[in-house]
Parts: structure tokens; sequence; C-alpha cells
């Protein structure tokens, strides 16, 4: 199997092995690093041994292994009878073997939950998660939380601690204690989704496991919730961005904006589906966050091409959604669409408001929007000089290479 192929199997798997030997043997943060060290072994070892029969079986007994060497070691450094009284060595459980028949039961749900508890700050709940489930780098969720990498390293191994000192069952939790996470848990599987679609680092525009991964897990919590509106409106908010991904990337993965996109590329079933979704989930209403930016994604996907778009419904959409959620990058789309429907001048007067926001600093996406308003507007030289800023503020290739290419056609223009 290719190397890449076998980082995929892995990625799938990671959260798979890591909440079985959770459930089996605790010591969540120890679980952990055993389970990253059979990843490790893993990937060096498939790509010319061969995948095993039963990878996941493989893993899990490779974790399990390496968890009783760091117990034992853990119990060497402290010497204390007490503590070493407590714990249970994996080698007192049955293991499965690494050509065991797989079990059919998935702990990534209950891990999910696990990682959200309330023992947890909202800032860790998410970190951890997209950590255990999400299997992003710790760099990568640093991005996403817009903090520097060791702050989100300290935070991760303090949430790594407190769980473990919560002594927190390994089971899904019950329905008030489900209701008490729920939005963090939906929150963390925006992020992985997010982090998918459009990566913030890399040489490709989008991570298909990863936004796979996370809709999958959104299926598993609206099976459990299906009469939820804002797990429906999520689910369908993936499904409908999702559904674009085929054409975002020209054949040398160049990014591809959505009013140049073929539109016959796009999945109609994932829309239909998406559409479907939204629609009984505002029918029930009152519409949440993630409803309504549902509903805005189907509303471009429902535009036969660019030019048909109903950018006055989306423009009122993001207006309600303000109202329920004023954060920058909501206020950053809201004022592309005045732009769309009032003119590229009453956009910018929006964006200026956003200049002062910290948020935003250090985000590509603000000086990009300003480059496209400038070029509509005419203002050719300040439209390249804000391409230029934003092509230096992100790490993504893909899109860099546009925002360069965008201005170096503006600069060839004059």
């Amino acid at each position: 199997m290719p190397e890449a192929e076998t980082e995929d199997l892995l990625r799938r798997l990671a959260p798979q092995v890591l909440g079985a030997v959770v459930r089996r043997y605790g010591h969540f943060d120890t679980a952990e690093d055993a389970t990253q060290e059979a990843l490790i072994a893993a990937a060096a070892q498939w790509p010319d041994g061969g995948i095993p029969d039963n990878p996941r079986g493989w893993l899990i007994t490779v974790a399990s292994r390496r968890l009783t060497d760091l117990l034992r070691a853990d119990q060497a450094r402290q010497r204390r009878e007490d503590t070493v009284a407590r714990w249970v060595l994996p080698e007192q459980w049955l293991a499965p073997g690494a050509d065991a028949a797989p079990a059919d039961r998935d702990d990534t749900l209950i891990l999910l939950f696990m990682c959200c508890h309330p023992v947890l700050t909202p800032a860790s709940q998410i970190a951890l998660t997209l950590r255990a489930v999400g299997g992003l780098t710790t760099a990568e969720i640093a991005r996403a939380f817009l903090v520097p990498e060791a702050a989100m390293t300290r935070r991760i191994s303090r949430a790594k601690q407190q769980i473990k000192q919560s002594a927190v069952p390994f089971r899904m939790p019950g329905a008030d204690e489900r209701a008490g996470r729920l939005a963090a848990v939906l929150h963390v599987l925006y992020l992985i989704f997010s982090e998918g679609y459009a990566s913030t680092s890399g040489p490709s525009l989008h991570r298909v496991e990863l936004a796979a991964e996370a809709i999958r897990l959104t299926r598993l919590v609206h099976r459990l919730l299906p009469e939820d509106g804002e797990v429906t409106g999520l689910l369908a908010l993936m499904l409908l961005t999702d559904a674009r991904r085929p054409a975002r990337t020209g054949p040398a993965g160049e990014l591809i904006p959505m009013a140049e996109q073929d539109r016959n590329l796009w999945h109609a079933a994932q829309i239909t589906e998406g559409v479907a979704l939204v629609t009984t989930a505002l029918a029930r209403g009152p519409a949440g966050p993630y409803q309504l930016q549902a509903a805005i994604a189907a509303v471009h996907d429902e535009a036969p091409t660019a030019d048909a778009t109903d950018w006055p419904q989306i423009m009122a959409l993001y207006e309600v959604l303000l109202q329920l959620s004023d954060n920058p990058v909501v206020r950053l789309n809201h004022a592309v669409a005045v732009a769309m429907v009032r003119g590229p001048r009453a956009g910018l007067e929006l964006l200026a408001g956003l200049d002062a926001d910290e948020r935003m600093t250090g985000n590509h996406q603000l000086p990009a929007v300003r480059a496209h308003l400038l070029e509509m507007a005419g203002e050719r030289a300040a439209a390249r000089d804000c391409y230029l800023a934003a092509a230096e503020l992100t790490s993504n290739l893909p899109q860099q290479r546009y925002l360069y290419a965008r201005a170096a056609r503006l600069a060839g223009d004059r």
C-alpha cells in the first residue's frame, strides 16, 4: 500500500484505537502516548511489510504493550505503593491479538463526549478533542485558536491531566450530561471539518480524510440526537459545503474560487441530502447558528450559476446570523454579501470595522476579501497590495499561489 494510503488508514483508525485502549485500561493521557507510539510503529513498518489482516487489532495490541511499559516506568518513578495498588496493568486483561477479528464497537463517539467533559474549560475541551479524536497536530490546533503553539501544548497537557485526575468513566454520558457537552462537541466537529475543507497549512487545499471523519462523527451524533436542530444543521452544513470540494481545485491542485467552479462537478446527492436536512431543521424552529449557515450554503448550492446566486437572501440570512453569533468571520462574510447586493464600496465600509479586531490579526482572510472588493471597485493597485499581504499571511500553498497569481495579474494589467 502506498505511504499516503497508509497515513489515511492510520488517521481513520487512531481515534478508534485510542477509544478502545482508554475503555479497557483507563489512563487517558498515557493511553494517548501509547497509541501515538503504535501509530508511529505502523507508519514505519506497514509500507514495506504490508498492512496486517486486522490493522485495528494490531494497533490495539501494540498500544496495549506500550501502555504496560509506560505504566511500569511511571510506577518505578513514583515508588508509591498506594498508587501502584490502584493501577491495573494491561497484562491482567485479555488484549486482542493482532490476527483477532475486529470488534464491531466503535468507541470514537464515547471518546468525543469524554474529551468534552465539564471538568475542562470549553477551550480545553475543543483542543483535546481535536488532538485525540480529530488527529490534528498541536501546531494546527494552535492556528485554529490563533494562539502560540507552546501555549496550546500546555493547554492540551493540562486537559489530559484533568481528565486523568477526575477519574471520568469511559461510557456514553446520560441525556442530561450530553446536553451540557453538546455545544462543545458540535464546535469541535465544526473545527475538524473546517481544517479538512480548507487546511490552514500544507501543500493541499483540503484534507479529505479530516472532512470525511468530521462528517462521519456528526452522522453518529445525529443518529443519537435526530431531533436536535443544531446537530441536524451542522450535518447539513458539512454536506452542502463538502459537495463543492471536487470543483475547488484544478488539475494541478490550484484553487478555483466558487464563482469560477464547474458546478456539474458538485456532488448532487450530498446537496439533495443537505437541503432536505436543513429544511427539516428550520421547520422545527427556532433556527440556530449552524442551521443558518447551512441555509446559506444551500442557497449557494442550489444556484445553477454564480450569477444566479440569490445574494439578497444570503445577506438577509447573515444579518440574522449576526444577531446570534457576532464574530469576525461572520461579519467578514456578511460584508461580502453586502458588496454583492449594494456594491463593493458598501462592503469595504463594513470591512473597516474589522481592522481593530484582534481576533483577525494574522488572518489572511481579511486582506484577501478586501483585495477582492477593491478589485471589484476598480482600485487595482490597492487590491494588488492586499493580495500580496494576504499571501504572506497564509501557510496553505494553493491559497498562497492563488493570491500571488491575482496580484501578478493586476500588476501586469497596469
